[in-house]
């Protein structure tokens, strides 16, 4: 536990590696994010959640930073794992007051240029075709700036509230959410060609209705016969971000994620996952780069080792030990509760995050399972994440030695407060990875799939979603569809 947060060593002036460091910042529509109690913190503008200028402040910062995007992370449920009871999230603000993520996307777009904004909304509580719609909008109204976090959720508050008894098992909820992206890459890759829309003043004819094309799926969860309701925009499908760090979510993040987001608290640990993951993309038809891996992580950075120590002592007085134990009984799926504070955890079976329980399992340097107060301590600040502390060159020097110990290609940036975690790093540590070469503020104009891999707009062809296409290997639309579905519609198919 000790080696992530300690400072980082003394700076080499950058020649372990030259390869780019990729930022996104980490944020959620909520009081308390990743730092349970922080939000009492004096400089803390977490309170200011529920306001367009708190939202439209931060990002204009991060795109002064150079920031790939902001990432908001979300939930539909309320955090009562621990104790039994949703009574200790309320009471320390942990994740819940929580507003919905994507309607900040446009007031943020409008006051910014480049960055990019990835929205989390799960597959088991709303149906595919409204949802594609709200996305297609997005990413009209953003230029091609939106992507989607794909999540399948994992509180079994959000499922009671939706009419079931708890969420699908583990690896049955990939199974459905399989679905769901094939009905999402129908209607954004295959119901309307690229030059549908004519515009045609003369003729008389806004969009031609043979490059309009009905998908026709019917499957085990959905049935969806129509058109998509939104013209081609920029991207088409928004890009794919997903965070599944199990055996299954591995394999339908390698399948479908452009972007994928995974938390280990140790280098070999991360070593480790990423290369399981290459490893997957790979056995999905793809190249082990085609998705860029960002790991979770927390600065605590000032202008001196000093001042930063300084700073992140504070910071640690204001954690709530009660709310760390609230958020990391509902990712592990354990009642924390029901353990001695110097207990260790043991070999449990979750139907939560499963990496979140398997990290902490094999986490301590000494061989030994953590135990409760370790895992409360830990997710203090920074949630399942490590902390770095340290002065702009010191962070600077463990980022470049993360990214050349565990191959991968940035980091999700946690706060301990908001904005100020962002402002420091903004203002000591980008400047110092610029003096080793080794991040780029410079944006590539384009969307957000063109600035992360510069190579156009729309999924690749080596991508299941481009299969859906019209023509696409796995495209299922042809002339005699529409009568299907006319069929189905006046039920009498």
């Amino acid at each position: 536990m000790s080696e992530p947060n300690q400072p980082a060593v003394t700076p080499d002036n950058g020649t372990s590696t030259t390869r780019k460091i990729r930022f996104n910042a980490f944020d959620m529509n909520c009081v308390a994010h990743q730092s349970p109690g922080l939000w009492r913190h004096p400089k803390d503008r977490a309170w200011d959640y529920n306001t367009i200028d708190y939202w439209v402040d931060l990002a204009r910062l991060l795109e002064t930073g150079g920031f790939d995007g902001l990432f908001i992370a979300d939930v539909l449920g309320v955090y009562d794992v621990y104790a039994g009871t949703d009574e200790a999230a309320i009471r320390q603000g942990t994740q819940i007051p929580v507003n919905d993520p994507i309607l900040l996307v446009s007031a943020m777009a409008h006051a910014t240029e480049h960055l990019g904004f990835g929205i989390t909304t799960g597959t088991g509580f709303e149906h595919p075709f409204p949802f594609a719609r709200r996305m297609s909008t997005l990413d009209h109204l953003t230029g091609g700036r939106i992507g989607w976090n794909v999540v399948t959720g994992y509180l079994p508050s959000a499922a009671r509230n939706m009419g079931a008894d708890d969420q699908l098992q583990h690896d049955d909820r990939y199974d459905q959410a399989d679905e769901y992206l094939t009905v999402l890459y129908k209607l954004w890759e295959g119901s309307w060609e690229r030059d549908a829309v004519l515009r045609d003043r003369d003729r008389g004819i806004f969009t031609d209705p043979a490059k309009v094309h009905h998908i026709g799926h019917r499957g085990k969860h959905y049935t969806v016969p129509g058109v998509h309701l939104c013209e081609p925009s920029p991207q088409g499908s928004p890009v794919i971000y997903q965070a599944g760090a199990s055996p299954r979510g591995r394999r339908f993040a390698a399948e479908n994620a452009e972007a994928i987001f995974v938390a280990a608290p140790t280098k070999a640990i991360l070593r480790d996952v990423v290369g399981k993951i290459r490893e997957e993309l790979v056995l999905a038809g793809r190249d082990p780069y085609d998705a860029k891996i960002y790991t979770l992580l927390t600065i605590i950075t000032d202008s001196t080792p000093e001042a930063a120590r300084e700073k992140a002592a504070e910071y640690q007085r204001y954690a709530s030990e009660e709310g760390a134990l609230v958020l990391m009984s509902g990712w592990m799926g354990i009642d924390l509760a029901a353990y001695d504070i110097d207990e260790p955890i043991g070999n449990v079976e979750s139907n939560a995050i499963q990496s979140a329980v398997a990290a902490f399992q094999q986490a301590s340097d000494s061989g030994e399972e953590w135990r409760v107060r370790e895992i409360a301590e830990w997710g203090g600040i920074g949630g399942t994440g490590p902390v770095l502390i340290g002065s702009g060159d010191e962070v600077a020097q463990a980022l470049q030695e993360w990214v050349a110990e565990t191959d991968v290609d940035g980091f999700n940036l946690a706060y301990a407060i908001t904005p100020g975690t962002f402002e420091d790093i903004v203002t000591h540590v980008i400047p110092a990875l610029e003096r080793r070469g080794l991040y780029d503020r410079e944006y590539v104009p384009g969307t957000l799939r063109h600035k992360l891999f510069g190579r156009g707009d729309l999924l690749p062809d080596n991508h299941r979603g481009s299969t859906y296409r019209v023509g696409g290997v796995n495209s299922t639309i042809d002339d005699s569809i529409r009568e299907t579905n006319r069929l189905i519609l006046s039920g009498t198919k």
